[in-house]
């Protein structure tokens, strides 16, 4: 029997090319254009979600652009026609290999721009010259800066001050540029409601002191008292004729210039009638001074590592406790006394607590809002004419250079303060912010800046004092870019969403990664131990007026 041959069905297609019909077998089937150019990748990959490089996370995705494997759309021919003809066009010249780019990048005959640049900037800028437009230009682009940022150190997330609960609510949200903006001038001069405490004499012989003839740092055994705004009996007096808004110098200062602040912390806010009450946590760490704050590679180490940002923190604040100290001359005969003892002195611990003046002022910030706060003076100094000066007395260390700014304080103190304080000023600049805020709301004629460095770099117990600087607060904020204008109006914008709340406590915490602030509502009974005899007297208060 011969063999039976079949004839293929040959389709004829009058309007173009190929196949008019699908088969029967295809119909209804999810189609996914392809290209012979494509990577084959693997069957099932759960791991790809986990690796962070990402050069490889576009490795096997389709030239067609599409993420979904059965995602069906209609194609034209047209949209998918291209010209397989190339002809030999010359290369521009930032992509030649010659001696134009070996002098861009850095080699001979480097001057002028490009020297100066950062590795790839040049190229970025030849690159800059292009057509924007041009989707040559934009991978080339993409290529670079997903390049150098390889070598950006990653910043790892920071934990809150203090761990949100999942009861609380956020009422307000208050991110920083909005802040920015604000602005309360004109604002006049405080009124002194009560002087308290005494004060010791600045040693001029430290302004002499130089990195050739340093000085060691001495340990100095004085009690510091931090008291919150309610547990000041002063403050408490003052509740009953005087203000409805009460606060210390350190919490109006975080407040103010809390648009330059990156670490987390956080303000208990307490409503009790028509009056407002800002304290500070009991177990917070609050009152340490941060370090490198601010700096483009702040410190990353973790747990109680030498150079952490706790290991820091202590650090800073043991220096300038003792340096603020050391440089008073101790004389209990020639102190300059205000007209009240010191509110916070016990009758046994006169020869340990570490002399402070107290000035406790009223603002008054319009819209019915008046501002009772604690201020405070570290030392007085006595001017040629014989006038008293009072001063505030703070610290700069330098922990390591390496990791601070590159500035080393023994080559650069002496010849280039101007360059360390630069370097300071952009690594901490909300510290220096807070200071003089507080200088500012005190009204210190004078803030002082001592410079103390590691004695070892790989010792964070031993330092020495290297030089000393002043500057007049009022200038100094000019010179940092500190406007109190602005300062004024974000504390006047906080008080004024707090005074519309209803009485109770509410926590103010800025976020620990973003760049913004949030007004928690908490119940009453979170942070007992804070304010026990505040929250009794603030009732007593309330319950007079509602009488």
């Amino acid at each position: 029997m011969a063999a039976e041959f079949l004839a293929p069905v040959i389709q004829d297609n009058p309007e173009g090319w190929g196949p008019s019909d699908l088969p029967d077998q295809f119909k209804d089937m999810p189609y996914q254009p392809f290209s012979k150019g494509d990577r084959l990748g693997k069957v099932s990959d759960w791991t790809g979600a986990t690796y962070q490089d990402r050069r490889y996370a576009s490795k096997y995705t389709s030239t067609f652009g599409s993420q979904q494997q059965y995602a069906y759309f209609h194609e034209d021919d047209e949209n998918t026609f291209k010209q397989v003809f190339k002809a030999n066009v010359p290369k521009p010249p930032y992509q030649r290999g010659g001696r134009f780019m070996r002098n861009m990048r850095g080699g001979r005959g480097n001057r002028g721009r490009g020297a100066g640049a950062g590795r790839g900037d040049s190229h970025l800028q030849l690159l800059g010259k292009g057509n924007k437009r041009d989707p040559k230009w934009q991978k080339q682009v993409q290529q670079q800066r997903r390049w150098h940022s390889r070598y950006q150190p990653q910043l790892k997330n920071r934990d809150a001050s203090v761990a949100v609960r999942p009861e609380w609510k956020v009422i307000e949200e208050m991110d920083f540029p909005r802040l920015a903006k604000l602005s309360l001038p004109n604002l006049e001069d405080p009124k002194d409601l009560k002087l308290c405490g005494s004060m010791e004499y600045y040693d001029k012989s430290y302004d002499r002191v130089t990195v050739k003839n340093e000085k060691k740092l001495e340990r100095i055994n004085r009690i510091f008292h931090k008291v919150t705004t309610t547990d000041d009996p002063i403050i408490r007096s003052l509740t009953k004729g005087e203000g409805n808004v009460f606060a210390t110098d350190v919490i109006l200062s975080t407040l103010m210039c809390c648009t330059r602040s990156s670490y987390s912390w956080d303000i208990i806010v307490q409503k009790i009638g028509d009056k407002l009450f800002f304290d500070k946590r009991d177990d917070s760490e609050f009152d340490l001074l941060t370090v490198s704050e601010t700096s483009g590679e702040p410190p990353q180490e973790e747990g109680t590592a030498l150079n952490s940002p706790g290991s820091l923190s202590l650090e800073a604040t043991f220096i300038n406790h003792n340096f603020c100290q050391q440089v008073l001359v101790s004389d209990k005969k020639r102190r300059y006394k205000f007209p009240c003892e010191n509110p916070f002195l016990d009758d046994d611990e006169e020869d340990e607590v570490a002399p402070l003046g107290y000035r406790y002022r009223m603002w008054d910030l319009g819209n019915n809002i008046k501002l009772v706060a604690r201020t405070e003076h570290d030392a007085v100094l006595k001017m040629p004419n014989g006038d008293i000066s009072f001063i505030n007395i703070k610290t700069l260390n330098e922990w390591d250079s390496r990791h601070s700014g590159g500035v080393e304080w023994r080559q650069k103190l002496d010849s280039q303060r101007g360059a360390v304080l630069a370097n300071e000023l952009k690594c901490n600049a909300c510290k220096l912010a807070k200071w003089t805020c507080q200088a500012i709301l005190a009204g210190s004629d004078q803030i002082k800046f001592g410079y103390v460095s590691r004695y070892n770099v790989r010792d964070s117990s031993k330092h020495v004092i290297l030089g000393t600087e002043q500057f007049r607060p009022q200038e100094f904020s000019n010179q940092i870019n500190l406007s109190m204008d602005n300062a004024w109006g974000i504390l006047r914008c906080i008080i004024d969403i707090c005074m519309k709340l209803d009485n109770g406590k509410y926590l103010i915490m800025k976020d620990p990664n973003k760049p913004m602030i949030r007004l928690y509502d908490i119940p009453d009974s979170s942070f007992e131990s804070d304010d026990d005899d505040a929250a009794e007297n603030g009732q007593g208060k309330s319950g007079d007026q509602d009488k």
